[in-house]
């Protein structure tokens, strides 16, 4: 089974089917690598990205389900605090 194909798995697993025009993001335990897949409408594609330092911030609770918007995808995806994200999307410092 393709690495592919074990993410497709485990969103199927989780939320009975990928729906078409979403990503699902996946993390390693230590945050520093994170996998994207997506499913464009025609099929689904698997990226991987890595910080050079540091790591991805992710929700407190391990195993919880987040809704993003594009603006915090965009500044997850960057390494960014997405959570921080104000209307606009605009960092504000809290």
């Amino acid at each position: 089974m393709s690495r592919t194909e074990a993410a497709l798995a485990r969103v199927v697993s989780v939320f009975g089917t990928a729906r078409p025009h979403h990503a699902y993001l996946f993390s390693n335990r230590r945050a520093n690598r994170m996998k994207v897949l997506v499913h464009d409408g025609i099929g689904v594609w698997l990226a991987a990205r890595r910080p050079n330092c540091g790591k991805f911030v992710w929700p407190r609770n391990v195993g919880t389900i987040a809704s993003l918007t594009q603006s915090q995808f965009d500044a997850l995806v960057l390494g960014l605090p997405w959570q921080r994200l104000g209307d606009g999307g605009v960092i504000t410092v809290v």
